[in-house]
């Protein structure tokens, strides 16, 4: 999933190429919020290709009328019209033309100037989080790609469809929310950091006890994300336990046959056979776990 511990966190319903041109160019993005523009007109390409098929046609023009003026043996005119077409060509194929790699980065900085206002509001810069924030952010990011990585949400034991759907909704809201915490904090911050009469402080306690609220909401949700992610590494260890005890168990008939032969002590076959009963409380230690799992994920749809 591109967002997990992305620096650019886009709003899923976005499309897939614009989040991908936002989270691809973060830093243009911080000038860009920050003030900068494009500068100058867009490039009209097909004037500088007019201006030259121009340019050609004339020389062809005038080479033709200068053969006509050599055959007609009015040499002097036939000369001073072969330099004005020698003229129009070195003109053509001396006519700067713009690099193409400056050309393609101008480009992409309008189309991402252009893309970062039309989906305002629709990503967020970890820039634009405060430290307290960006905290929850990784946390909620990291939980978020403990779940996606699993081999159990990859085989499908989760439910792995409303997995990506739902987390990089969660993902993002967080990410929403957050933002806002965060402006809102240091607007705040600036007002009272200036001195405030008791009048004032009287207004912006109430107001720093919202955000505070507020604060432990968003850390409520992602503690939620770090449940589910607990019991879905739970599942995690015991699917692969339960994996590896299946394995070695196949392996069985061969160490048995190999004690047989050796004349080994045959008292170690025992030990060997309680690998099966192994493997069975590991697939329900599995069956619970994933139970598990699937009631946090109801818990975080709540």
């Amino acid at each position: 999933m591109p967002g997990r511990h992305a620096k650019v966190i886009v709003d899923p319903a976005a499309p897939a190429d614009v989040a991908d041109l936002l989270r691809a160019n973060r830093k243009l993005l911080v000038r860009i919020h920050a003030g900068w523009a494009p500068t100058g007109k867009r490039p009209r390409p097909a004037t500088g290709v007019l201006a030259s098929a121009t340019a050609t046609a004339a020389a062809a023009a005038a080479i033709v009328y200068g053969l006509d003026l050599f055959l007609a043996e009015r040499y002097t005119p036939f000369v001073v019209v072969m330099t004005g077409a020698a003229l129009l060509i070195v003109a053509v194929l001396l006519r700067p033309r713009p690099d193409a790699e400056v050309e393609r980065r101008h480009a992409l900085e309008r189309a991402l100037y252009d893309k970062s206002r039309e989906y305002h509001g629709r990503y967020v810069l970890r820039e634009h989080l405060d430290e307290p924030a960006r905290a929850l952010m990784t946390r909620t990011q990291s939980a978020v790609e403990q779940v996606m990585d699993s081999g159990v949400n990859a085989e499908g034991l989760l439910d792995d469809v409303r997995n990506a759907v739902m987390l990089p909704a969660q993902e993002w809201e967080i990410a929403r929310l957050l933002a806002k915490l965060s402006e809102l904090r240091a607007e705040h911050q600036e007002v009272v950091s200036e001195g405030v009469t008791p009048e004032v402080a009287a207004v912006a306690e109430p107001l720093a006890q919202a955000l505070d609220s507020s604060q432990q909401a968003v850390l409520a949700r992602v503690e939620a994300l770090e449940r589910y992610a607990g019991h879905v590494a739970d599942a995690e260890r015991a699917y692969r336990a339960r994996y590896q005890i299946e394995r070695l168990s196949a392996k069985l008939p061969r160490y048995e046959e190999l004690l047989a032969e050796s004349g080994a002590d045959e008292s170690a076959v025992p030990e060997l056979s309680r690998l099966s009963d192994d493997a069975g409380r590991l697939e329900q230690a599995l069956r619970d776990s994933v139970s598990s799992a699937h009631e946090a994920f109801r818990h975080l749809r709540g």
